[in-house]
């Protein structure tokens, strides 16, 4: 096969001095921060939805995406082209890792037989191309949200048909990521949510969607597939409201259906602004309860109030994503997805290049400067003292429940007055924080 990047070479780390556009300034993947190489740390992947399948389309206009090695078609044959240009680009760029949708890689067919037909073919060659340049699959997933059936969502549909179609696409999906050795599987409900709740029993669509997990983790068990399944907030768009509307959500959500053992959250940065968040408050949420899985790594624009999923280039932003990260002990299973595209007026192939690689730049920025600030220790220090009052005395007891009211009360009416609480020191944390950036 001819290829499609023939210009480009591998890209190649050359250090912050470098003014090749084409390398990198400081991804390093084999340089060591806090006893592993960043390539371990970062474990950054392409998607294939926005790298390999976005048009540049809007709502206002048509695609704009320059992509000679796609013919536009929906054959079997241009999606195995489509496969082989992914994972040039994928080893060019040496990132160790990629994620899909189902109906990324495969079209559909006229009926579900022929759709898992044609899965099946380029699985195939996603196969071949995997073991020919050792790129991994860090997770799978299933787009049951773009085709007219999922209209009013999938297992959280009105029509049980559209229930089991669903259920029969995610068991597809699975086995193709057990067989390509996906280390994930995520969940993201796309129309898992309403428009309005004239026409919707919200109880029953919920317990609907509690049903669909529970029966997706008896068949991962039923097939042996090892891998961790994540959970993926959003609070709209496309719905008014979707079920998974934050990190917070979800954990209620998998605590109350008793699904919380079996998963994990995805967070992705985009999502998190739209729910009203930061990054980091979802990261804490997730690794609070010990459910920090994987990152979608994005950005959105403030001033615009819809899923941008524009690549990141803020380094306070990444900074500050890999101080959580690192605080809840790392990636196991997860890693840094790049669910992002470029934009619509970044039309050439070569802008795929430019912006991984900027992407991966700012990650790697964010985790030697996270690193440092941990090594520094004043921040932690500091947060430490401001909560000092818990480690002893009437703040110990309190945590480890050997006080109550009438206790609590008796202390204060011995002491009479609490005691005065320290500065916050909100801007000397961030003159902190700018001494690393």
């Amino acid at each position: 096969m001819k290829p499609a990047f023939a210009e480009i070479s591998q890209i190649a780390y050359e250090g912050a001095t470098s003014k090749n556009a084409l390398a990198f300034k400081h991804y390093n993947p084999e340089e060591v921060v806090e006893g592993k190489t960043m390539k371990e740390h970062l474990r950054f992947a392409v998607v294939y939805w926005h790298t390999f399948r976005g048009t540049g389309s809007d709502p206002f206009g048509a695609g704009t995406m320059q992509r000679p090695w796609d013919d536009g078609s929906a054959s079997v044959k241009n999606a195995q082209q489509r496969a082989r240009v992914a994972f040039e680009f994928i080893r060019k760029l040496g990132a160790p890792y990629y994620c899909w949708h189902d109906r990324d890689v495969a079209p559909e067919g006229k009926s579900l037989k022929e759709t898992n037909q044609k899965f099946d073919a380029v699985v195939k060659v996603l196969k071949a191309e995997q073991q020919r340049t050792g790129i991994k699959l860090l997770w799978g997933t299933t787009n049951a949200f773009s085709h007219p059936r999922f209209v009013h969502g999938a297992s959280t549909s009105c029509n049980a048909d559209v229930f089991a179609f669903a259920a029969c696409q995610v068991k597809k999906a699975m086995e193709a990521t057990l067989e390509l050795g996906g280390e994930g599987y995520t969940f993201w409900g796309g129309r898992e949510g309403y428009m309005t709740l004239l026409n919707t029993d919200m109880k029953r669509e919920q317990e609907h969607l509690a049903k669909f997990l529970h029966l997706a983790v008896d068949y991962k068990k039923a097939i042996g597939f090892k891998g961790q399944f994540y959970i993926e907030p959003k609070p709209k768009e496309p719905t008014k409201h979707q079920y998974d509307s934050d990190a917070a959500a979800c954990l209620n959500f998998l605590r109350e259906y008793d699904l919380l053992p079996h998963f994990k959250l995805n967070i992705e940065t985009n999502h998190a602004t739209l729910a009203g968040h930061t990054m980091q408050h979802e990261l804490e949420t997730a690794g609070a309860a010990g459910a920090l899985g994987s990152i979608d790594a994005n950005t959105g624009d403030e001033l615009l109030g819809w899923d941008t999923d524009q690549f990141p280039t803020n380094i306070y932003l990444t900074t500050y994503t890999m101080l959580s990260v690192l605080k809840y002990g790392g990636f196991k299973t997860g890693g840094v997805n790049f669910d992002a595209k470029v934009r619509r007026e970044s039309f050439e192939p070569i802008d795929l290049f430019y912006a991984h690689i900027g992407g991966m730049d700012a990650f790697a920025r964010g985790l030697k400067i996270a690193a440092a600030i941990r090594k520094d220790g004043r921040l932690a220090e500091f947060v430490k003292e401001r909560y000092a009052s818990w480690d002893g005395g009437i703040g110990a007891k309190i945590e480890s429940g050997k006080v109550g009211f009438k206790e609590l009360e008796a202390y204060m009416l011995k002491k009479g007055e609490a005691e005065p609480s320290t500065s916050g020191r909100q801007e000397y944390l961030e003159n902190l924080i700018n001494e690393f950036i």
